[in-house]
């Protein structure tokens, strides 16, 4: 996902790690659903950074990595020194969008069609075809799709990237605030997330907040617009010292 941004980064300074999550990568790919609950992942991002000595950290984080980032930023201020969101609102905005906005509800849908028993064997139907269907409608260009496919095509992996759907709840009214200073970019056109839970996000977020608005962004904007990003990642990071 973040091919594009990764050498940016470097090129202005910065050592940038971008690691296959639980499940993403063949050596990490449990079988059992429960091993994808929302704890564990937040403790393998942290084990990572243990790993490389690294007390504090700016952190970025898109869709499921995102929820992840929140849960991270809001449990340990004192490691994270900024968070930038892609499309991911907070998870209390969430929760409360889904409940004042229908039109929020039903745009999540595929939440509780992936918790189907037979949404693995439906989404590999035609070489991927639903879901390649939907990063075309998100803006992703085809040629970028085999990035995501040669992961999702291994032994096991789609199971594992649904296990994340079954085993968590992307909207909590419990996850209190972060007070880290934040930068939230989100896409005018995102099919998962609507404005109103974008624009709660702010209600979420006690430190320095600034939210950028990309006109006719869709849900991989990392795709879409990748300079821009980087760009944005860039100033976010150098705005606030370690």
């Amino acid at each position: 996902m973040w091919r594009h941004q990764l050498p940016a980064l470097a090129a202005a300074g910065f050592c940038a790690v971008a690691p296959d999550q639980r499940g993403y990568s063949a050596g990490a790919r449990p079988l059992e659903v429960e091993a994808y609950a929302s704890d564990l992942l937040t403790s393998d991002a942290l084990a990572l950074m243990d790993a490389r000595g690294t007390q504090r950290f700016h952190l970025v984080g898109h869709d499921w990595g995102g929820q992840l980032a929140w849960l991270i930023a809001a449990d340990n201020p004192d490691r994270v020194a900024t968070l930038t969101m892609l499309s991911r609102p907070h998870p209390a905005a969430f929760a409360r969008a889904m409940a004042e906005d229908p039109e929020q509800a039903q745009r999540s849908q595929h939440h509780k069609a992936f918790r189907e028993a037979e949404a693995a064997a439906r989404l590999r139907q035609d070489n991927f075809k639903m879901l390649r269907a939907g990063l075309e409608r998100e803006g992703v260009a085809p040629e970028d799709f085999d990035a995501y496919f040669r992961t999702l095509g291994e032994p096991g992996a789609l199971e594992a990237a649904i296990n994340w759907y079954r085993a968590n709840n992307i909207a909590s009214a419990a996850i209190p605030a972060v007070s880290v200073p934040t930068l939230y970019i989100w896409g005018t056109a995102d099919a998962s997330v609507g404005r109103r839970a974008a624009e709660l996000t702010e209600q979420f977020v006690s430190g320095p907040y600034r939210f950028v608005e990309i006109e006719g962004g869709g849900h991989f904007i990392v795709d879409q617009f990748p300079d821009y990003i980087a760009q944005l990642l860039i100033e976010h990071i150098r705005s606030a010292s370690l």
